[in-house]
């Protein structure tokens, strides 16, 4: 059986390599461009599958929590790509650790 500590781990090293591939497309434009150059996550998400961001705002439109759209997707998906994927990395990661590794953490601050 897979342990629930090992799937958070997984995927929160997934999420921060997927941030860092976004960080080095950003990288890349900037210096294509000779600017800084941001893509917002809605904007990563609708050039790998615009039908399926479309899906997900039809998803919250018609849940019953559907007020959380303007107030709280909205501003997350106009967000950097590489900083929410690389915050939500670094959380699971961090939920996924072993009890042993944070007891030790703080033993030897």
């Amino acid at each position: 059986m897979i342990d629930m500590r090992f799937l958070l781990r997984l995927a929160g090293t997934w999420m921060l390599g997927m941030a860092l591939v976004l960080l080095i497309m950003d990288g890349t434009k900037s210096m294509a461009a000779n600017a800084l150059l941001i893509t917002s996550l809605g904007d990563n998400w609708a050039m790998l599958d615009a039908a399926s961001l479309d899906g997900f705002e039809q998803l919250i439109a018609t849940s019953p929590v559907k007020f959380i759209w303007g107030p709280l997707v909205q501003p997350v998906l106009s967000w950097p790509g590489w900083a929410v994927l690389g915050f939500a990395g670094i959380v699971l990661a961090f939920l996924g650790r072993s009890k042993k590794d944070r007891l030790n953490n703080y033993t030897r601050i």
